[in-house]
């Protein structure tokens, strides 16, 4: 067992998983037509402003993949899960960069989104990712290309995704189907 593994019953599980699923069901605001028409989006500042329900959001995320090196989060709100699931675990977090929002050098990767297309970014240097294993987090899961550009990163840096959560997925986007082989974990699907 892990430093960081903590032996839960199959009820504290559960119990941890409802609290969280309940917290971003709850809390979640809508909006149509944001950011460009057709897309609903969903705002998870209230969920995360809330301190039980980030709390449940937070050691929900945690127990997905308990003994890695860094948990990565994808930018922006992904930071948020990120960086308070490594704190929570005892490890280091990574922040995987939009791009243009690192300096040189850096490991890029374009991808498809709903509404367009863009670029995610990791550090070339600095950071030694080569044999670790990761834990990458997203807020939303669509229709997966960014979740999918992130892991394809840290495969070309030589690191290992052994899971991947993210706090809601829309399932009806598939997005899942353009996962990897890594378990992928939803607090919230619809």
């Amino acid at each position: 067992m892990s430093k960081h593994a903590v032996v839960e019953s199959a009820d504290q599980v559960g119990e941890r998983s409802a609290k969280a699923a309940d917290a971003v069901s709850r809390l979640t605001r809508w909006h149509d037509d944001f950011p460009t028409p057709g897309v609903r989006f969903a705002d998870l500042t209230p969920v995360f402003a809330d301190p039980e329900g980030y709390r449940a959001v937070i050691d929900c995320l945690a127990a997905v993949a308990p003994d890695v090196d860094i948990v990565a989060g994808v930018d922006a709100r992904g930071f948020l899960l990120g960086a308070g699931v490594a704190a929570a675990l005892g490890t280091g977090v990574l922040a995987i960069r939009k791009g243009g929002k690192l300096p040189p050098p850096v490991v890029s990767r374009e991808y498809q989104l709903e509404y367009g297309s863009a670029a995610l970014e990791i550090p070339a240097d600095g950071v030694d990712l080569a044999g670790k294993r990761i834990l990458l987090l997203d807020d939303v899961l669509a229709t997966g290309g960014t979740l999918a550009a992130a892991a394809g990163l840290f495969a070309e840096v030589g690191a290992e995704v052994v899971a991947a959560a993210v706090v809601l997925e829309l399932a009806f986007l598939q997005g899942r189907e353009h996962q990897g082989d890594y378990p992928l974990t939803s607090i919230v699907t619809l």
